[in-house]
């Protein structure tokens, strides 16, 4: 999902004050039952919620009260990935199954707590963006009726250095998710050999998410840079597998795309643990090595079981958010550039 393109600004940030950090992995926060609104108070901070009745999977049973619940449970979890990062709103008012929109400045009745991240556009004035640094703003931004996540690669105090690289695994026309799967493990061993390790989740949707965790300091356009040549590397070595051909015209059938263009700066994709408007209510989720080379399945992960899922297995992305044993990018900066 693209934000905006071929922009090369300095993208300043404002922050709020007095931000909470995250939340204890034992606390729990019950949505209440049986009413149709709440008003919370969590940290001191005040968040209404409405409509918690309405249906947003009305075929599944699953209300409103049900996804601000799951989000509720998997804060402690998710809150260290979207924290200091800009988030762009997504936002079902129907439910999973209606009509959805991009909203990119946070409205202006949001709460005087509410974090923001001010990005500047080329094309635009400074857009700002809602931060999700506690359980406060996650449910305040999951009450606007945003289902899945969308948060940048880069932190809001330079949002052109990124701290990913990774690769969106998604099948074209006639390919099966055991090709996604088979695909996975090939860039995976790739990686590895070239000493980066990446960590794997599944889209919830329709295929797999690829990230390495990298030291930042390289630019959006130079992290894009790397991630096509190993893009076009991959789909020359197991043409008949993976393809890097972004002109969907030219993209061959029955193939993987190693989809690259998501590196590009102020593209999103949907976030770890975030669940998606599919008819399984899945949740994109992180999954081991053992259970791709097992051929896990996207509707395997849902609303119903990642939370007790995470509470047994713990955050297998944790990782991603540790400033431990992250790849150091420029090191691939001459082969990609000769390439």
């Amino acid at each position: 999902m693209a934000i905006e393109t071929a922009t090369r600004t300095r993208h300043p940030s404002r922050r709020t004050p007095g931000r909470s950090s995250s939340i204890p992995a034992e606390t729990t926060l019950q949505i209440p039952e049986g009413v149709e609104g709440t008003e919370l108070e969590i940290g001191g901070r005040k968040v209404k919620l409405t409509n918690l009745n309405k249906p947003f999977w009305a075929d599944l049973g699953i209300t409103k009260r049900n996804l601000l619940q799951y989000y509720a449970d998997m804060a402690p979890y998710l809150l260290p990935h979207t924290q200091d990062r800009a988030m762009v709103m997504k936002r079902y008012p129907d439910g999973a199954y209606g009509k959805f929109f991009f909203m990119k400045h946070t409205p202006p009745h949001r709460p005087d707590w509410l974090p923001i991240c001010a990005v500047q556009h080329a094309s635009e004035n400074l857009v700002e963006f809602p931060i999700i640094d506690d359980l406060a703003a996650l449910l305040w931004v999951i009450n606007m009726g945003c289902i899945d996540l969308n948060q940048w690669y880069a932190r809001c105090d330079d949002v052109d250095k990124p701290d990913y690289l990774h690769f969106d695994l998604d099948p074209t026309k006639g390919a099966e998710f055991s090709q996604v799967l088979r695909a996975a493990q090939i860039v995976r061993d790739v990686l590895e050999t070239m000493g980066a390790e990446c960590y794997v989740k599944t889209s919830g949707s329709k295929g797999m998410h690829l990230y390495v965790p990298i030291e930042r300091g390289p630019n959006q356009k130079e992290v894009w840079t790397v991630a096509k040549w190993l893009a076009r590397l991959l789909a020359r070595q197991m043409p008949d597998l993976m393809t890097a051909e972004y002109r969907i015209a030219e993209r061959p059938n029955g193939r993987i795309l190693v989809d690259y263009n998501q590196n590009a700066w102020g593209r999103t994709l949907a976030s770890v643990y975030s669940i998606r408007p599919t008819k399984w209510a899945s949740v994109s989720t992180p999954v081991t090595w053992e259970e791709v080379r097992n051929g896990v399945e996207i509707q395997d992960f849902h609303i119903g079981n990642v939370p007790a899922r995470v509470n047994n297995l713990g955050d297998l992305w944790k990782p991603l958010v540790e400033e431990k044993r992250r790849f150091v990018l420029e090191d691939w900066f001459d082969a990609a550039a000769s390439a």
